[in-house]
């Protein structure tokens, strides 16, 4: 097996193993020996992603894996970290870039590290069948962590819950369920659990973001009357993973 193949199929066990993890941790994030775990696993991944970083705390991929740790608070200038599922998720999102870059750039050939400079674009939802709604989620996603980086939690909320209802309309419609366009986002919900598409993770949702769209001003935005917190800002966007998980299960 050359180094090529050596890396990709490294980061491929580390990502199953991630996802494994936060699906665990999801059912119980204080289990004891899970959270051992993840922490074995979190060295693990550091260790990988220093050696494709060729060890630079500034090249793209270490700064991403660091990043995975942190979020900042409401206060915008102070930075906390984030939970540990959330933390999970984002790490995985991180090897998936890495095993991507490996690939397109065939890293390894040359002691494994991958080029610097720019990151490459990753297109996250491949599995989604309307091909023209993949680029809209993919920025949409983007835009939703930076403002939950930046502590913008309302637009986060916001992002997450559109991407997260195009997500479970985009599988009812491949389906062929419907009709669809005068379903409630609680009903399109109930649909897809109950036609198996998608497991329980929704449970988590918390109720405001199952009547988003009621919430919203006519630019789309949070209404200002209308107040959301941080962690509901980031239960949208953890059971985005789960659902993603569970509509693209080779991921």
């Amino acid at each position: 097996m050359n180094a090529h193949v050596a890396h990709v199929a490294h980061l491929d066990h580390l990502i199953r193993r991630g996802r494994d993890l936060g699906g665990a941790l999801a059912a119980d994030p204080a289990h004891h020996a899970t959270l051992a775990e993840t922490r074995i696993w979190q060295r693990d991944c550091a260790s990988a992603i220093s050696h494709l970083s060729g060890g630079s705390k500034a090249h793209w991929l270490a700064r991403r894996f660091s990043e995975a740790f942190l979020v900042r608070s409401s206060g915008r200038d102070a930075i906390e970290h984030a939970d540990m599922t959330e933390i999970v998720d984002r790490i995985v999102a991180v090897l998936n870039d890495a095993a991507s870059a490996v690939t397109s750039t065939n890293a390894g050939e040359s002691g494994g590290a991958i080029a610097a400079g720019d990151p490459p674009r990753i297109a996250r939802f491949d599995f989604v069948h309307d091909a023209a709604l993949r680029p809209i989620l993919e920025q949409a996603a983007l835009d939703s962590r930076r403002a939950l980086d930046e502590g913008a939690f309302a637009r986060a909320f916001m992002l997450s819950c559109g991407v997260l209802e195009a997500l479970i309309t985009d599988a009812l419609n491949r389906a062929g369920l419907g009709p669809i366009a005068s379903w409630s986002f609680d009903q399109r919900i109930a649909a897809a659990e109950h036609a198996r598409l998608i497991r329980n993770g929704c449970a988590r949702l918390p109720a405001a973001a199952r009547r988003y769209r009621e919430l919203a001003d006519p630019n789309g935005d949070l209404r200002p009357d209308v107040d959301v917190s941080p962690r509901d800002a980031r239960l949208v966007a953890q059971v985005i993973q789960v659902v993603i998980r569970d509509l693209d299960p080779g991921r």
